[in-house]
Order: structure tokens, then C-alpha cells, then sequence
């Protein structure tokens, strides 16, 4: 039975990897200066300035996706005659996820002969989207909805997904992290390495001292942790300037080189609470590597 692949703007994945993977992507919702933006296209934005406009103090605010809005997605899939899978934003950071289940649940009653999966990626960024490219890819090899589903839900546990940021305060404003790990980010230019763990929740990994040793222990987690690099898609998403992104680039190839290195600009929803000076990487390990 054929199924269509959703999965939202948060998984940063460009316009390219959309069309060439038949994905189709709900955005969330951001408010600048009392204006809603949605984003299902990753061209046509001016990254490197709202970033600049961030630290310069730009108001900013985000919302879930709501059931209505999953349901407007789903159901024309539903009545041509598609299942769905929809991998998600990680429910440790956002509401979005129930959002699908819910949409799941009450169209289910009128389509009671298709399926929709909901699975939740427990990431953000290439964290989520290097995922739904891989169920896209397991759809191509003619893998079913139940088969693509489960190895979905395997391998999220063995995607490592670790940043730094400039700054904690987008963090704390937004509730993403609390009022005492943002002050560790004040105290003597220390950085904190943060990751998604196996909730999906965001916690400290390890602390740096400044931007450039920050960046190091990034590629240092990822000589630790990666498995089979060569096999596999690493993402790196930065909020604003590109060099430092190409930097951890270089320093990661030389470690291991992986068969792929997507470098992407933070997608704006999601990026207002990490902020600019953002660096994020994502890779795959053990299969109980967010634990770790």
C-alpha cells in the first residue's frame, strides 16, 4: 500500500531534498514584530540578517502546529487513497506531536481503512530530517508503512545530536532550558555543549571554554561516538554565519569522512530559541548513543 511521508519545517531539510524525496513538510508558525510567517520552502529567506536581527534584539514568538492544521494535511492523502507516516519535531521540545496524534486519531473515525503512523523523532534540525530522508529512502526500496515506521523508531535512538550556542538566553526565554543552566553560560565565557537526549529533551553534555574549543568538543563527541561513517548523512545547521560551520566541517572529515555532509542555515521557528552563533551536529552511534 503506498504512503505519503509528512514531516514538519522544523526538520530544516531544502527544497532539493524535499522535491527529490517527495516529501511533504507542515510548517510551524513564527511571529516577528506581530507578523506570522510559515516556512515549507527553505529558499527566499535571509538567514545571515534575521540571525543579526536576533541579536540585536528582534521580538520574536513560535507556535505548534495544531490538530486542525494536521488535518487539512492529511485528509485529501487519506481520500486519494494514501497512508501516512509523520515524523515529527521532538515532543521534549514542543506540543507538535500530540497535535499529529490527536489529527491521527479523529480522522482514523472517518477513514477507517487507512493507516496513519505518528512517530516522534525526538529531534530538531537534520536531527529530524537526515531521519525522514532515510524513511523516504526505506519507501523507495519498497519497504511497507510498518517496516519504514520501525526502523524509524530504531534508529532515532542512535542519532547523536549536539550543539553549542552563543548565547542561553533564547533558551531560557522560550522555557527550553531553565534559569540555572542559563547562567552557567555567563560565567567566564564558558559554553555549554548541549544535546538531545533520549527523552528529547535538551540537557548539558559537557562545558567548553569560548567559542573555539566549543567547537572542538563537537568534533571530539563526534571521533568518540560515530559509527560507520562512511555509511552514513551528517548534518551540521548554524544560525547565521556559515564559517564556523564549514570549520567543524573540515575538522569532522578529517576525523572520519561520512558518505554526505549536509550544511544547513537553522531554520528560523526553531532557531529563535537556540539563537544566532548556533551550531548544531548530527550523527549516528550505538544505538544507545544518547545516553551517552
Amino acid at each position: 500500500m503506498a504512503f505519503t511521508i509528512f514531516t514538519d519545517s522544523g526538520a530544516n531539510i531544502t527544497d532539493k531534498v524535499r522535491d527529490h524525496y517527495d516529501i511533504r513538510i507542515i510548517s510551524l508558525t513564527l511571529v516577528m514584530d506581530g507578523e506570522e510567517f510559515q516556512f515549507t520552502s527553505s529558499e527566499g529567506f535571509d538567514y545571515e540578517d534575521y540571525y543579526e536581527k536576533l541579536k540585536d534584539g528582534l521580538k520574536v514568538s513560535t507556535s505548534q502546529i495544531n490538530p486542525n492544521q494536521f488535518m487539512e494535511a492529511f485528509e485529501p492523502v487519506l481520500e486519494k487513497g494514501d497512508d501516512i507516516l509523520y515524523i515529527g519535531l521532538s515532543g521534549g521540545i514542543t506540543g507538535t506531536i500530540n497535535s499529529a496524534k490527536i489529527a491521527a486519531s479523529d480522522l482514523m473515525d472517518d477513514f477507517p481503512n487507512r493507516r496513519i503512523v505518528v512517530v516522534d523523532s525526538l529531534g530538531a534540525s537534520l536531527g529530524e530530517g537526515i531521519l525522514v530522508t532515510e524513511a523516504a529512502e526505506c519507501r523507495e526500496k519498497g519497504m511497507t508503512l510498518e517496516e519504514t515506521a520501525d526502523r524509524i523508531e530504531f534508529q532515532k535512538y542512535c542519532m547523536y545530536q549536539v550543539f553549542v550556542v552563543d548565547d542561553l538566553k533564547h533558551l531560557k526565554r522560550t522555557g527550553r532550558i531553565s534559569g540555572a543552566l542559563a547562567s552557567l553560560g555567563t560565567m567566564m565565557d564558558i559554553k555549554p555543549i548541549l544535546k538531545g537526549n533520549t527523552e528529547g529533551k535538551i540537557v548539558v553534555e559537557c562545558k567548553a571554554r569560548g567559542r573555539k574549543q566549543a567547537i572542538k568538543a563537537l568534533a571530539e563527541k563526534y571521533r568518540d561516538l560515530v559509527v560507520n561513517a562512511e555509511e552514513q548523512t551528517v548534518g551540521i545547521s548554524y544560525g547565521g554565519k556559515r564559517e564556523d560551520a564549514v570549520h567543524l566541517a573540515n575538522l569532522i572529515s578529517k576525523i572520519a569522512q561520512p558518505k554526505k555532509i549536509w550544511l544547513v542555515a537553522h531554520e528560523p521557528t526553531t532557531g529563535s530559541h537556540v539563537g544566532p552563533g548556533m551550531l548544531g551536529l548530527y550523527f549516528k552511534g550505538a544505538d544507545d548513543v544518547r545516553a551517552f
